[in-house]
């Protein structure tokens, strides 16, 4: 499956933000949008969530079974979220998210066996290490 228009130029910025230890702070402006989005990201509230966890649990070292080019698209689709003036700007009323979810979409659809090893990851640890999953590190870590 062919990546989507333009979204090389996102997994460069990603390897910029893992190599300038800027993923902390990644994560913290997706988690902020998300939020501030509620019922317009619908089903793919899970999704972000999962795709934060795996980015908190590799950044926390707990997780690196992940293939390279994987994470990296992961790092890619969510900053690609976060970016207010992609393919389509967010700021376009019912049309600013259709690009961020079709990102989200392939990301998921192409690197799905990576992220169902994760989950069984996930499930398979102890209740307090899951939820240490789901709180964000600050973004001074």
């Amino acid at each position: 499956m062919k990546a989507p228009w333009n979204f090389q130029r996102y997994l460069t910025l990603a390897q910029r933000f893992l190599a300038g230890g800027r993923l902390p702070s990644l994560l913290l402006a997706v988690s902020r949008k998300s939020a501030s989005q509620g019922g317009r990201l619908g089903a793919v509230k899970d999704d972000l969530r999962l795709l934060l966890s795996l980015s908190n649990a590799w950044l926390r070292g707990e997780y690196r079974q992940i293939n390279p080019k994987a994470f990296l698209a992961v790092v890619g689709a969510l900053l690609y979220f976060v970016t207010p003036l992609d393919a389509l700007p967010d700021w376009l009323v019912g049309m600013g998210f259709v690009d961020d979810l079709a990102v989200l979409a392939w990301v998921l659809k192409t690197w799905s066996g990576e992220l169902d090893a994760f989950r069984a990851w996930r499930g398979a640890q102890a209740p307090e290490v899951r939820a240490a999953l789901e709180r964000l590190p600050a973004p001074d870590e």
